[in-house]
């Protein structure tokens, strides 16, 4: 029979466990709701800037020589690849994290299939720091404080970036993150960041004609490294927010776990308990019949 001690004690210590639980889901929760808000205001402004983007390279006339109509565009063989990976500061998400981590292991074996000669790594979030500086890497960057990471700090990693695209030493850099969808949906996704992909720029401008002012090349070169820098952000707003929901979503499911375990173990003390007292009972009546 159970010691009905050891069972109170682990319904004390289970009942300690959901507080806590119970206390970080409230926590995420508060901070989805303004990281959520911050990623969501994002998008529309996004999409504008890409479809302005598609627009004016539309307008601008191809050079004669063939060259890309900014270094951003210009697409080479990919052999050195930067990969950008975006974790989470905190544990207590579920997969969050081991997802992502887990996607970029792919990427790197897969680096060899797709000719990738060299994949070196920008870690950003303390878990993706602490993952890949035990591992064989070349780490370009890490900073583990994602929540620091504003958007100047962004601008920062991106013009970086930007620079050794341009100057030959990159020939490609790719981002991998969690991208937020719902409190209860977070997807892992992969994307090209450089060379900047604008697909169907021919149709961009819909048939309409503009004047521009400065000339389209001018507004070209001064877009294209604020896009970049601000899918870089984009890419972190939609990390953070993705972070706490998923924690949100984990603790929330760790409480109510935590519930149905001191549901069952109150069970297991209330019948061990009454078996204590029924065999009490019995050794009572059977010492009060043997003294008849």
């Amino acid at each position: 029979m159970a010691n009905l001690i050891d069972i109170r004690r682990r319904i004390r210590s289970v009942k300690n466990t959901q507080q806590i639980t119970k206390a970080v889901k409230m926590v995420a929760a508060s901070k989805l709701r303004r990281s959520q808000d911050r990623a969501i205001a994002t998008r529309p402004y996004a999409s504008t800037l890409e479809a302005t983007l598609r627009a004016v390279v539309a307008r601008v006339a191809p050079r004669e020589d063939g060259a890309p109509l900014h270094p951003l565009l210009a697409t080479r063989v990919e052999k050195n690849v930067v990969l950008v990976v975006v974790s989470g500061d905190k544990g207590l998400a579920g997969g969050f994290n081991t997802n992502v981590n887990r996607a970029a292991a792919a990427f790197l074996r897969e680096a060899p299939e797709r000719g990738f000669a060299r994949v070196a790594f920008v870690a950003l979030g303390k878990k993706a720091n602490d993952f890949w500086r035990r591992r064989p890497v070349e780490i370009l960057k890490a900073q583990a404080g994602l929540a620091a990471i504003g958007a100047a700090s962004a601008g920062e990693i991106a013009r970086a970036l930007a620079a050794q695209f341009v100057s030959g030493e990159t020939d490609a850099v790719y981002v991998i993150s969690n991208e937020f969808k719902s409190a209860i949906s977070q997807v892992v996704s992969t994307k090209k960041l450089l060379p900047i992909a604008l697909e169907n720029s021919a149709n961009a401008a819909g048939g309409a004609d503009y004047l521009y002012e400065p000339s389209p090349e001018e507004i070209l070169g001064t877009l294209l490294p604020r896009f970049l820098e601000f899918q870089m952000y984009r890419a972190i707003l939609e990390s953070q927010a993705a972070f706490f929901a998923a924690q949100m979503t984990a603790m929330d499911s760790a409480t109510k776990n935590a519930g149905d375990m001191i549901d069952s173990l109150t069970l297991t003390y209330n019948r061990a308990r009454q078996a204590r007292i029924t065999k009490e009972l019995i050794e009572i009546v059977s010492g009060a019949a043997a003294l008849e």
